[in-house]
């Protein structure tokens, strides 16, 4: 089962700061057409639990897919970032608000 990332929320409501962390994803199940609404820490689960393709963003123009990752940093929270052509990148920031 794999979902696409379609919004995010950041703390304190702030979606153009980059320094802000992602609290809420909105997602998709493009199979079932069943949607959500999920913690930082419910995906993270989500992903770890179901595995590295198991969620994703969409580009809108193109359609490729960037893989959503679990990144792990010593002595931190576990945090979530897109993966596309061997790169971590910031796809998951540049998604709308939810």
């Amino acid at each position: 089962m794999a979902v696409r990332i379609t919004c995010v929320n950041k703390d304190e409501g702030n979606h153009q700061n980059p320094h802000e962390g992602i609290t809420t994803l909105g997602w998709t199940n493009e199979s079932t057409n069943v949607t959500g609404r999920s913690t930082r820490d419910e995906m993270v689960n989500f992903i770890e639990k179901h595995g590295a393709m198991s969620a994703y963003v969409k580009d809108r123009i193109t359609g490729r897919i960037a893989y959503v990752a679990v990144v792990s940093p010593p002595g931190r929270r576990k945090f979530l970032r897109t993966h596309a052509d061997g790169y971590y990148n910031d796809n998951l920031l540049s998604l709308g608000e939810c």
